[in-house]
This record gives C-alpha cells, sequence and structure tokens, in this order.
C-alpha cells in the first residue's frame, strides 16, 4: 500500500510527496526519520499497523500536526480511544475502506437493513483478502456490519454473532454473523447476504486492483488538509454523510 500511495500522489500535479517513512525501527530505500517527515508534510497517510497507527496519532496531535489519514485495521477500544484523543488536536479520517464502491455498498446495506425487518431476515457478511492480512474480520466487513446494524436501529456490538463452529443451536434472531477467508492473493472481496425463509438478497463488492485504496486515500488526504481537528471518515470526504 505504502507503494500504491506514493505513486498515487506522484501521479497527480497538484500534490507533492514530501518524504516515506515507516514504522520505528524499519529500514528502506528512500525512506526518512520519522521526525522528519512530520516536519516536511502537511498530511501523512499511514497504512500499517492499529498499534503504529495509534502511536502516530499522538505523536502528531503533540506537534500539533500534520493531518493524518489512517487507513489501518484492527484496532483495539483503547487505541481507537487514543486515536479519537489526537483528534481534538488535529483532522484525522480513519477509515477501514477508502473504495467509492464499498462507501455506496454502506449505504445500500443501511437502507436494507432499515426495511427488511430483522425477524424475517438474517445478516450475514464474508470476506475474502489475501493470505497476508493479519486482523479478521477485515475492517470493511466491520464497517459494513456498522452499517447493517445502524440501519436496524441498533449497535454492532450488541448485534454481532459469535462465530458459527461447533453445535451452535439455532440461529437468534436479529444477529450479524461474520466469515473470513485469508488466501492467496485475493484483493478484497465483500458480500453482505439478506436471508429469509422464501428468498436471498446479496449485495457485494470486489476489488481488483490495490491501487482504488491509495486513489480514495489521496483524495481524503487532499481533503483534509483544511479541515479543523476532528475524526472523520471517508462518509465525509465523500459528502455521503451531509447528504
Amino acid at each position: 500500500m505504502g507503494h500504491a500511495v506514493a505513486a498515487a500522489v506522484q501521479a497527480d500535479p497538484a500534490l507533492a510527496l514530501a518524504a516515506r517513512f515507516d514504522r520505528p525501527g524499519a529500514a528502506g530505500e528512500g525512506l526518512v526519520p520519522q521526525d522528519e517527515a512530520l516536519a516536511a508534510a502537511d498530511v501523512v497517510i499511514d497504512f500499517t499497523t492499529a498499534a503504529a497507527s495509534a502511536e502516530l496519532a499522538a505523536r502528531c496531535a503533540a506537534r500539533g500536526g500534520p493531518a493524518l489519514v489512517v487507513g489501518s485495521t484492527g484496532f483495539s477500544d483503547d487505541q481507537l480511544q487514543q486515536i479519537a484523543e489526537a483528534a481534538r488536536r488535529i483532522a484525522i479520517v480513519r477509515a477501514g475502506n477508502f473504495s467509492l464502491g464499498v462507501n455506496m455498498l454502506m449505504g445500500l446495506v443501511r437502507q436494507a437493513a432499515r426495511a427488511l425487518p430483522a425477524e424475517a431476515w438474517d445478516i450475514e457478511i464474508f470476506e475474502a483478502h489475501h493470505r497476508r492480512k493479519a486482523d479478521a474480520p477485515s475492517g470493511t466487513a466491520l464497517m459494513l456490519g456498522e452499517a447493517a446494524a445502524e440501519g436496524r436501529g441498533e449497535d454492532l456490538s450488541t448485534l454481532r454473532a459469535a462465530p458459527w463452529d461447533g453445535i451452535t443451536g439455532p440461529r437468534p434472531e436479529g444477529k450479524i454473523g461474520f466469515s473470513s477467508v485469508r488466501a492467496g492473493g485475493i484483493v478484497g472481496e465483500h458480500t453482505v447476504m439478506f436471508a429469509s425463509d422464501d428468498e436471498v438478497l446479496t449485495l457485494s463488492h470486489s476489488a481488483i486492483d490495490r491501487s482504488l485504496f491509495a486513489k480514495g486515500a489521496v483524495a481524503a488526504a487532499a481533503w483534509v488538509r483544511s479541515r479543523k481537528p476532528g475524526l472523520y471518515d471517508m462518509q465525509d470526504v465523500l459528502g455521503f454523510r451531509q447528504a
């Protein structure tokens, strides 16, 4: 993702790549120390790990900038709180997925969940990614789960089902289930299934090239540069939240 983001920045004549850096202790050709990069940049785009992103957010906030675009996933509650606290001092866009298509899918899932009653329609979310992805379910799958829960007027924490494994008994009414696959070089596949006794509705998205996420992150960086401190997501960047 770092290479894809750098290429997307360099392809836009309105933007300049100020520096490239990695997690503390990492080495690589063309990389600079973190402090040097932060001093040179208006916005940092970060696709590392949850722990590294939370630490970076705190570092940027302590400096009073730069703004931050975070694409890492797998955050703990404490790490999310750390990012939220940093957003009191700097502008941060955090999203589990920077794809326009996925963000459109979120809106469709929210509407379907609102229209289809929980007592008659079960919701299952399937996702598949490459073998190197460390967290499951994916951040995008959780975003889709949150959209479905919001459509039903609930919080995902109350509706998320435990993995179906072993003797589980009948499915609890209204729960949202998740299934994950990790294999090969799959870029990203997400499907939300609404199933009743009589029919099945599926809404899905397939990522063909990783560059689509980089392009979305670069668009978020251009957008967040002029924003006031706060915690934003791609719904804000694309104007969907106001709509």
